[in-house]
């Protein structure tokens, strides 16, 4: 385990003492409480593995609040002890700190500009591997295998869709979703430029439907930590949207050193609209395809 970034916990506890010169009592438990948070995180990192030590700070506290609440607690240090003897209160914590927002063909416009300017490389490819890294419940997991159904390429393509939390890998494998949904799935299939009917992909049992099999065969569903994980394969396209803005500007970097060393030489990486690969020391290797829906492409020879 790399304990090169673990926090000097008797530096921290001695700097959150109380001191009239540091600015009053509210400053004081301001500093207790971020001490607090930093020990819970820390805890989590060394007991589970799970490493949310540099996630944005103002996200991560308000997560943490809902969590204590949630769990009738009154203190920071409370949920600490709970989460350290109690994995299943671990697994609730855990819910709340990763963020899991998606739909079918979200972002029509994204799916669109990938039909138009990534498919017609990848139909020069042999086999092609492409990875989902934070894939949540799956929702556009099966909106890509959907898009490469329909243009000929699924048969040779293996999708890998990772997250961290196994409960959504679940929920993803099942490819199951609620039957409401499908109308606002289907606006989004035929903006992203689908060319059939969006029903005949699954099949609607009460309130449930329930996606084709044939969409999971070549889907393979796996745990995967960004923050703690290495590398696992060779892609040719790696999307990653809205994860890296909960990270700091150090995970950040270090999450897109991982994408940078999994990606194929003019392989594809896909971020959110609000994120962004100009800070990063590998920049300069990266060719923009379009600006507006956050592709880009490795142009390493």
């Amino acid at each position: 385990m790399d304990d090169s970034r673990s926090p000097d916990v008797k530096g921290l506890l001695k700097r959150g003492a109380p001191s009239s010169e540091a600015g009053g009592a509210g400053r004081d438990e301001d500093e207790r409480e971020r001490i607090e948070i930093t020990l819970l995180l820390e805890g989590l990192y060394r007991l589970y593995g799970y490493d949310f030590r540099n996630y944005a700070y103002a996200s991560l506290r308000r997560r943490v609040w809902h969590r204590i609440h949630a769990e009738k607690l009154h203190t920071v240090s409370g949920l600490q002890e709970r989460v350290l003897h109690d994995r299943d209160c671990m697994e609730r914590l855990l819910s709340d700190l990763v963020i899991h927002v998606t739909e079918m063909f979200r972002d029509p416009s994204l799916f669109a500009a990938i039909r138009e300017q990534v498919v017609p490389k990848l139909r020069e490819l042999p086999a092609i591997r492409i990875w989902h890294a934070g894939c949540s419940t799956g929702e556009e997991v099966y909106s890509m295998a959907i898009l490469l159904h329909e243009e000929g390429l699924y048969e040779k393509t293996r999708i890998y869709a990772t997250d961290i939390n196994e409960d959504v890998l679940q929920t993803a494998e099942r490819a199951s979703y609620p039957l409401k949904k499908m109308q606002d799935y289907t606006n989004n299939y035929i903006r992203s430029g689908g060319r059939d009917d969006f029903s005949k992909y699954y099949s609607s049992a009460g309130g449930t439907a329930v996606f084709h099999p044939f969409l999971r065969e070549n889907v393979v569903f796996a745990q995967h930590n960004l923050v703690t994980d290495r590398s696992f394969n060779e892609f040719h396209l790696i999307l990653c949207r809205n994860v890296l803005i909960y990270f700091d500007n150090y995970l950040q970097n270090q999450v897109h050193d991982l994408f940078y060393k999994s990606l194929s030489k003019q392989g594809y990486l896909v971020l959110g609209h609000k994120e962004s690969i100009s800070f990063t020391k590998h920049a300069a290797r990266y060719e923009t395809v379009n600006r507006q829906e956050k592709i880009f492409r490795m142009n390493d020879k």
